[in-house]
């Protein structure tokens, strides 16, 4: 039978979906506010600087070939360029256009909480939470 969690922990656990909730609520809020989807909305905001696309794809846990038809649709709607890298021609390079970075300055501004969840937290709580979710993270089944 499969240890049930004790009280505390189910308080964690609640809190984490909660806060992933709102956060998933105010990205899907403020992409839709510009007819884009959340994968989309962060793109464009990965591509703020000259990025080539496999590191974007890094950055969303996305894998490259998914990341194409996102980036598509953004230079479609005259947010993103490619262009090829002047390093390497093979590596293509998405950068947002002006009217790219403009949207993405709304993004933010409309996503006060996903830009800054811990904002609540002063610098030694939050270095404590980071240290406190590390251990979970290291932790095997």
């Amino acid at each position: 039978m499969p240890h049930r969690p004790d009280e505390v922990s189910q308080r964690v656990i609640a809190l984490f979906a909660a806060i992933n909730r709102r956060y998933a609520h105010e990205s899907e809020s403020a992409a839709a506010g510009h007819g884009l989807t959340p994968l989309q909305a962060k793109a464009l905001q990965a591509a703020l600087e000259p990025t080539p696309m496999r590191k974007v794809a890094e950055q969303l846990g996305a894998e490259p070939s998914n990341l194409t038809p996102v980036v598509d649709r953004l230079e479609a709607r005259g947010l993103v360029e490619r262009s090829p890298s002047p390093d390497d021609r093979r590596v293509k390079v998405v950068a947002a256009t002006e009217e790219g970075r403009t949207v993405a300055a709304d993004l933010r501004a409309r996503m006060p909480f996903a830009a800054d969840p811990l904002q609540a937290l002063d610098p030694a709580q939050r270095a404590a939470l980071g240290d406190l979710l590390q251990l979970i993270a290291d932790t095997r089944p």
